[in-house]
């Protein structure tokens, strides 16, 4: 991003005015914008811009704003390299949320780290026969011409996740219009009523409180299970694992009790038959 340069009266102006802007909103958040490309920043612009306000500015004058608040200025040690501030009257979370959902499909480029297994499928392809079939056949890829179409004999892992992108297998992904990067901007933290929202928090969603909820259930039950004590969860568990436990002791003991009595039967006729065995006793 490239900003004009400004005298020092126009930079104490903006701060004045960013400083004036941020008392009306109840929600600030900072937002790195080094890695998102200019017409996705445009999109999330354009989607939000009733409710929601993005300032540009300087690094150094955006942090001039932020530490004239002493609630807003631990958003500070967030501010680096490009960074816009993100206002708005949400909920950090809903704010979030929403400005995450602008993504965008990028093309490879060579030498990235694949970050998923790129898959070829068979197929045909609109790629007319040429030089894009060697171009195709130099990122090791199955092709043949079928009643003059370029076609994909047989799906294939082309890279494998954590793999370096070659020069070859990124021309060839973008001929068949493969975009295997997502980027998608969020914000790298915000305060709302004074309290400092950050990336771990923001993470936290339906799907991940729920697992939690789901081992947190799992590992207490086991602890109730271990220590015999009695809840309407693990009741019938209590009483087959009691069951079983009696059942064990009256067979280890020969206690003649209905339950037990059969087994021991069986046990003894098992017993018997052994020694029978082994004394060679027909």
């Amino acid at each position: 991003m490239i900003f004009m340069p400004m005298l020092k009266k126009e930079k104490i102006e903006l701060v004045n005015k960013i400083k004036e802007e941020l008392k009306e909103y109840k929600t600030v958040g900072v937002m790195p914008i080094d890695s998102i490309p200019d017409r996705l920043l445009q999109k999330v612009r354009n989607s939000m811009r009733e409710e929601t306000k993005i300032i540009f500015a300087r690094k150094n004058l955006l942090l001039k704003a932020l530490e004239s608040s002493p609630e807003l200025s631990k958003l500070s040690q967030y501010v680096s390299g490009n960074t816009v501030l993100v206002l708005s009257n949400k909920d950090p979370i809903e704010l979030y949320n929403e400005i995450k959902s602008n993504k965008l499909k990028l093309a490879a480029k060579p030498n990235q780290i694949a970050p998923n297994d790129i898959v070829v499928e068979a197929g045909e392809t609109s790629i007319p026969p040429g030089q894009g079939v060697t171009d195709l056949k130099a990122a090791g890829i199955d092709v043949q011409i079928q009643k003059g179409k370029v076609v994909i004999s047989k799906s294939k892992v082309l890279v494998p996740k954590g793999s370096k992108i070659s020069v070859a297998v990124s021309k060839a992904l973008r001929m068949l219009d493969i975009l295997p990067f997502e980027v998608a901007p969020e914000l790298a933290g915000a305060v709302y009523e004074n309290i400092l929202f950050t990336k771990e928090v923001f993470s936290i969603n339906r799907e991940s409180v729920m697992r939690d909820i789901a081992i947190a259930f799992a590992q207490a039950y086991n602890l109730t299970i271990e220590a015999g004590y009695v809840t309407e969860y693990n009741v019938n568990a209590l009483i087959r694992k009691a069951y079983l436990s009696a059942l064990g002791l009256g067979l280890a003991a020969n206690i003649y009790e209905p339950e037990v009595v059969e087994k021991l039967l069986a046990k003894a006729v098992a017993e018997a038959l052994n020694i029978k065995l082994s004394a060679n006793v027909e």
